[in-house]
């Protein structure tokens, strides 16, 4: 019999460059301290327990997604072909909900990995990054890479994804250039949850039929951001603080510019640099923004005093992690 497997990952934060890890581009992105926890133990069924519910599947059919909260259990079993496991899969998270934070992702990536570790396999970091993305994507929603890898891998990091805008067969396109960072002192993050919630497929699928096209305002708007981003790694390597505000607040116009944006999170955005932020900007697709500011405690109280739902500090640590109790 195996043992219990217990699987971790963080959120993420995009600091700047996202969204075009959908388009060959570049994003420098951190994750979170808060986390989404997987736990899979030995049963004599295969039980699916969300903490306030649970599901019994008892056949195939049961893994077809129905819209509701056992779906990421539901397609990770489908895309490590785990169907037939006997096991009770129960999973928490502290990431706040539909924030644009990967939280979901994070969730799948534990439970993908957690569901392998279970049946005695293991993949690289790159390999587990790119099947959580493509169960994801085929299954789920419209995404990026940019959760995947950082859910997997955590930290801080610069990633260039070249060679990958096109979405080819699994398998084909290269793996993702991550790059880790040090910040000395640590960046003086803030993440604000906005309310401003959208799903995030909605919000990137109507840019992305753009871009297709070959929109020239889209191609070149991602153009530009993904060289903000490149532009971004070396003002962090070099300390530059105010250079990487500017640099978000860039990020964020040109997002805006395209009907990226939505205006709970832009009273934020507005409200932060009004504040003192040097730079301020979506953190993700929508819910929740990001901002540089050199005193961090002091933004997240004129935050909260104007509605915010909750304050993050992200942080620099560690991705995707495994633990399995001996049978």
């Amino acid at each position: 019999m195996n043992g219990t497997v217990t699987a971790s990952a963080p959120g993420r934060v995009g600091i700047v460059g996202n969204p075009t890890d959908m388009y060959g581009g570049s994003v420098v992105s951190c994750s979170t301290k808060e986390r989404a926890r997987v736990r899979i133990q030995p049963a004599d069924r295969l039980v699916l327990d969300a903490g306030t519910e649970q599901r019994v599947i008892t056949s195939p059919d049961g893994l077809a997604p129905r819209e509701d909260i056992f779906d990421i259990a539901r397609v990770a079993l489908s895309g490590t072909e785990s169907a037939d496991l006997l096991a009770r899969i129960s999973w928490s998270t502290d990431i706040p909900f539909r924030a644009g934070l990967s939280g979901s992702t994070a969730l799948l990536v534990s439970m993908v990995a957690g569901l392998l570790a279970f049946r005695g396999i293991r993949h690289s970091p790159y390999h587990q990054a790119e099947l959580v993305r493509r169960i994801e994507y085929q299954n789920l929603t419209f995404c990026g890479y940019q959760d995947a890898y950082m859910c997997t891998f955590g930290g801080l990091h610069y990633m260039d994804f070249r060679g990958k805008e096109f979405h080819l067969e699994y398998g084909t396109d290269p793996f993702a250039t991550m790059e880790p960072m040090a910040s000395d002192p640590a960046l003086p993050l803030v993440v604000v949850i906005t309310g401003g919630q959208r799903v995030s497929g909605g919000v990137h699928t109507p840019l992305r039929e753009r871009w297709l096209v070959g929109e020239t305002e889209v191609v070149e708007a991602y153009d530009a951001i993904a060289a903000l981003a490149r532009e971004g790694k070396k003002a962090i390597l070099d300390n530059r603080l105010d250079t990487l505000g500017e640099l978000m607040n860039e990020n964020q116009a040109l997002t805006q510019s395209l009907g990226g944006s939505n205006p709970e999170d832009d009273r934020f955005i507005e409200l932060a640099r009004r504040a003192g932020a040097s730079g301020a900007k979506l953190a993700g697709s929508s819910g929740a923004i990001v901002a540089l500011h050199d005193t961090p405690g002091e933004l997240a109280r004129v935050m909260m005093d104007a509605g915010a739902a909750g304050i993050l500090e992200p942080s620099p640590g560690p991705g995707l992690e495994i633990e399995q109790e001996d049978p």
